[in-house]
């Protein structure tokens, strides 16, 4: 073990090199370090310190950070498995999945929002909240009324302004009970909006009655601080029209869908339609969908980008055949792939080569399995990890703290959490057993070898030997307590690998004892 008095002398002998270098130098070789690595430089000196602070920087880190896909599960019970937390899983540019929990996130939030390196988390509670994933702080913000009748994490969005440098969350404010009953369908008449740092909400009314269904079943996506979603226009050709808000005017729009016809076949189901953002472009996804599982799509999936600059002109960016399979999320496409379900379990990713795409299954390329959960209600979001830090905002008199339990400490949770302590109990008998078992037979080894160059032609040590080496094959090379068994918690995908992992363990454990028991019998015998 290194004494705390060697990790003092290395710190300051560190923070004496960094002192001497220039500090142009040190921000350029921390723009191209990831924030996890960053976050532990903090602490290596006052100069390291100042510069991973300093807000320019922060901005610099975060416009050269590569874009992740986050997956997020929402809470949801599993029949034959029981309820199951909310998880979120991150891709990252090598489309590598995250292995671990993501503490800040609680097992009964919603995801309604990710941008510029925070995110949104609809709560039960009075309270949404507002995290970075990286850095693990949070804050909770006071909800725009305390008894929203109907309330759900879709009507919430939150985004970012590049040129005013503001955040903030909308809400779609539903209509009054009595006018849905009158016009027989759920609208709002307008958002409700909170700047991060801001005393309050504000309102801003909307210049017609707007559909509420649109916006939960076909998403709401923030490019460039300008929020989009669809309505319902009954005069287009796609029965549809994009709306717009824009976060620093605060503002309405409407932009009209492409006018290019679609041919819906008598064989399939409803056609649907989702906004979504592509390569930070507004982009709209329409498909047939099958009659018995709407989630099932049917038939070609046409994507059309918006380019603002060519006067909001459409462009036909995508023509999939997706082989009947579900895509799910507001973000199917990431990184010139498409992400989509090949069965009940797997979620996959395939590229997309050109501007007509075949899907074959035989060029899929597995993602993670995703069982026993539900694979339409997966939320898929583009994510950057950041340095953003929330303290600036904490002071508004909208910050609440929570006021009663929540998260892990609920008593639904308590059978999943007694579950999870069995299974570490069981992994740290595993690996006292597997050390102790190490320790013996590698002992017993040496002892059979010096044995043996003494009396080299004896048939008893030579057998004595070779049952050892069966031993050692039952075991690990390395030393469990070489590699102790992290205090995190895993998602539930690498839950999952993990006790794939102990059931080998313990199989191998298994067939070293009886390879023991078996060698006591003959040296009986």
């Amino acid at each position: 073990m290194v004494s705390e008095k060697a990790k003092s002398n290395k710190r300051k002998k560190l923070e004496c090199i960094i002192s001497r270098l220039p500090r142009d130098l040190i921000e350029q070789v921390f723009l191209s370090l990831p924030v996890k690595t960053l976050l532990n430089c903090i602490g290596v000196c006052k100069q390291s310190r100042s510069i991973i602070r300093d807000p320019k920087f922060v901005t610099s880190h975060l416009q050269l950070a590569p874009h992740c896909a986050l997956l997020f599960f929402p809470r949801e019970l599993v029949s034959s498995c029981g309820l199951y937390p909310s998880e979120a899983i991150l891709i990252d540019e090598a489309w590598s999945q995250s292995t671990w929990d993501v503490p800040v996130i609680g097992p009964d939030d919603f995801l309604c929002g990710s941008s510029n390196g925070l995110v949104c988390l609809y709560t039960h509670t009075t309270t949404i909240k507002i995290a970075n994933l990286a850095t693990g702080e949070c804050l909770h913000l006071a909800k725009p009324a305390k008894n929203l009748t109907d309330d759900h994490f879709s009507f919430y969005s939150f985004g970012f302004h590049p040129l005013t440098k503001e955040y903030k969350v909308t809400h779609f404010l539903a209509s009054s009970h009595e006018t849905r009953i009158r016009a027989k369908v759920d609208s709002f008449d307008g958002v409700q909006v909170y700047t991060l740092g801001d005393e309050k909400w504000k309102y801003i009314g909307a210049p017609e009655a707007l559909s509420l269904n649109c916006v939960k079943n076909s998403g709401v996506v923030n490019v460039d601080g300008t929020m989009y979603w669809l309505t319902e226009d009954q005069g287009a050709s796609w029965h549809h029209a994009v709306m717009s808000f824009d976060l620093n005017k605060e503002s309405f729009g409407r932009i009209q869908l492409p006018t290019a016809a679609l041919e819906d076949s008598a064989f399939y189901g409803p056609r649907r339609y989702w906004i979504k953002e592509i390569d930070g472009k507004v982009c709209i996804a329409t498909c047939q969908t099958s009659d018995n599982q709407p989630i099932l799509l049917r038939g070609e999936i046409h994507i059309w980008a918006l380019d603002i600059n060519l006067e909001q002109k459409w462009i036909q960016k995508y023509i999939i055949q997706p082989s009947a399979q579900h895509i799910p999320g507001p973000n199917i496409v990431h990184r010139d792939k498409i992400v989509l379900q090949h069965d009940a379990r797997n979620l996959c990713s395939y590229e997309l080569l050109g501007k007509n795409v075949e899907v074959k299954l035989s060029n899929m390329e597995k993602l993670l399995d995703f069982s026993p959960r539900k694979p339409g209600s997966m939320q898929v979001y583009t994510f950057v990890k950041s340095l953003v830090r929330l303290d600036s905002y904490k002071k508004a008199s909208i910050v609440r703290r929570p006021k009663r339990k929540e998260g892990w400490e609920l008593k639904k949770w308590e059978a999943l959490e007694s579950q999870r302590r069995k299974i570490e109990d069981i992994w740290k008998k595993v690996l006292q057993s597997e050390q102790y078992s190490i320790v013996t037979t590698k002992n017993l080894r040496t002892t059979i070898n010096r044995l043996m160059q003494r009396l080299p032609d004896d048939e008893a040590l030579k057998c004595i030997g070779m049952k050892i080496d069966q031993m050692l094959h039952y075991l690990p090379e390395d030393c469990p307590n070489q590699h102790p068994r992290s205090l995190r918690r895993l998602n539930w995908v690498a839950q999952n690998q993990d006790m794939d992992n102990l059931e080998a363990r313990v199989d191998k454990l298994n067939k070293l004892r009886h390879v023991m028991m078996s060698s006591g019998r003959q040296e009986v015998g």
